[in-house]
């Protein structure tokens, strides 16, 4: 089946494109809405440049379109973009938010395609567990939670920062995959990718009790070489 996968460059888009790959699936297109709007209902906007990186690591063409992230017209905006497209299906990286996945399947309708959530109503704790265990290198790049800190931007996700998650999660009630929002994530390197992604150039900005790490500069590096 060909199909169109819903990107943003973070960890959950990524694992659903590692998961159809997997399963036989023609990737034929990474799709990314690139909302003018930081309040998107729909849609990431932080380090959203960087699907571009992402989507030539993989080597799957990448079709983007401006929205202006308004709820009434953002959906729109993609029903309209993924009708251009010769595909059976879209696969997106819903997990529990079912504001996100009915959306998703009602588009899908309407163009008669099939809604492919690889990841849905999967534990988010063995979600985060799979990441580790298949080398993905993810990093936290945005929190907006009460319990993070500035510590967290830029913290890689493993073994260690599971446990501090899922303590997150007991102590605030945090999703241990964000899921509501709590923090954002950044893929620089997954099994499904030919190259990784270093970045040169960051800034951390932090207001209050939340804070974002902006990435400047990056690029394309073999996997062979060290990064230090």
């Amino acid at each position: 089946m060909h199909v169109a996968v819903l990107v943003t460059g973070g960890k959950d888009s990524a694992l659903a494109l590692y998961r159809v790959l997997e399963e036989g699936y023609q990737v034929k297109h990474l799709v990314t809405m690139l909302p003018q709007s930081e309040d998107s209902w729909m849609f990431h906007s932080l380090n959203i440049h960087l699907v571009d990186l992402f989507a030539k690591a993989v080597e799957v063409p990448l079709v983007t379109a401006e929205t202006a992230g308004i709820k009434e017209t953002e959906l729109e905006d993609l029903k309209n973009l993924l009708a251009t497209l010769d595909i059976e299906g879209v696969v997106s990286g819903a997990i529990l938010s079912q504001y996100q996945k009915e959306r998703i399947d009602k588009i899908c309708r309407e163009l008669n395609l099939k809604s492919i959530a690889p990841l849905w109503h999967e534990d988010p704790k063995q979600l985060l567990k799979e990441i580790v265990h298949l080398n993905f290198d993810v990093i936290i790049v945005g929190v907006y939670a009460y319990g993070f800190d500035q510590s967290w931007l830029g913290r890689k996700i493993d073994s260690t920062t599971l446990d501090d998650l899922n303590e997150l999660n007991k102590q605030y009630q945090i999703s241990p995959v964000g899921e509501g929002g709590e923090y954002e994530t950044l893929v620089l390197d997954a099994p499904c990718f030919r190259k990784r992604i270093q970045l040169l150039q960051v800034e951390k900005v932090w207001e209050d009790h939340s804070g974002y790490l902006l990435v400047k500069e990056a690029k394309l590096v073999e996997k062979a070489e060290k990064i230090y």
